[in-house]
């Protein structure tokens, strides 16, 4: 399924009103992705999300998953994709290995997993449990589970039909940071399997660490949609590091560009050459490297802030 196109969105607007939360916004998901789709709270990329899912009706434009036309195809094409979005409902009186039965269970005649008996859903219910690490609380009500926990319950119930696309809405919120490096640890492992991954969430650095393609939403509107590796490409310049930067200055003679204490950030053709340059002078080089920048450094780059503006989610 490599390269084939599993969300697309052509023109997708949504409007509450007079308010544009989603505007003419043109998505494109491939098989294989780890999409990071970014944005600041009331971008709209939860709006986004639910029309993806026919939760909500887009007010124009159109969309695809897994190459069928939502919401028309919603019967066929949404037992095939896992989703988690705004927290997960659950019944609170029953435990989280009962609650992933039934929600099994509703599903059952569309795309349950082999077998599909109630010892099936059981046996399975545990697997995704265990798999997002609940499984020594499974039987516990989830009336006592904590919001991380109630997260957990809910990545468990989108994996229980084995997706070919995962959609995920900020799934580490509520989660301490050993949960949010487990829950990492899950979507690289699902992801090394052939699960396609669309992931909405405004924590860059956990973006960084697992997501292959980046969108990014601002008040609406899609200002970027590349390769992470694109995005971090070596900028042509080199980084050097010194506890010597006035020498280094003076050594380099107007080839940098850019100074912040002891960082220096250099144009020169041949680092190895620059290496060599600076030693040469007695220049002390405790690190030396290109230039590559981050997620965010890219992102406040291509988002304006503008005061005042309040977008539904």
């Amino acid at each position: 399924m490599t390269g084939q196109v599993v969300v697309a969105t052509h023109g997708l607007t949504k409007r509450y009103g007079g308010v544009t939360a989603v505007d003419a916004v043109d998505l494109q998901v491939h098989a294989g992705d780890v999409y990071g789709f970014l944005g600041a709270n009331g971008s709209g990329k939860t709006t986004t999300v639910r029309c993806l899912l026919g939760l909500v009706l887009a007010t124009s434009g159109s969309i695809e998953l897994l190459g069928r036309p939502m919401p028309a195809s919603a019967a066929s094409v949404l037992p095939r994709v896992g989703a988690l979005v705004e927290g997960p409902a659950a019944y609170g009186h029953l435990s989280g290995r009962r609650n992933l039965v039934l929600h099994d269970a509703s599903g059952r005649g569309e795309r349950g997993p082999a077998g599909g008996g109630r010892r099936d859903r059981t046996a399975r219910a545990q697997e995704v449990l265990e798999l997002v690490g609940l499984g020594a609380v499974g039987k516990r009500p989830v009336r006592a589970y904590s919001l991380g926990m109630r997260q957990r319950l809910g990545l468990a119930a989108a994996l229980l039909r084995r997706p070919d696309l995962l959609v995920l809405d900020e799934p580490t919120n509520g989660l301490d940071p050993q949960g949010i490096r487990e829950i990492r640890g899950l979507l690289l492992a699902l992801h090394a399997q052939g699960t396609t991954i669309f992931l909405s969430s405004h924590l860059l650095a956990e973006v960084e660490q697992v997501c292959t393609r980046i969108g990014l939403l601002d008040r609406g509107r899609l200002v970027l949609q590349e390769p992470l590796a694109t995005l971090r490409a070596p900028t042509g310049r080199t980084v050097v590091v010194t506890p010597d930067p006035d020498l280094a200055l003076t050594a380099l003679d107007g080839q940098v560009e850019g100074r912040d204490g002891e960082r220096l950030l250099v144009r020169v053709p041949d680092p190895a050459a620059l290496n060599a340059r600076l030693v040469e002078a007695g220049v002390r080089v405790a690190e030396l490297g290109p230039e590559r920048r981050t997620l965010e450094e890219v992102v406040e780059e291509r988002t304006h802030a503008r005061a005042g503006d309040e977008v539904p989610t």
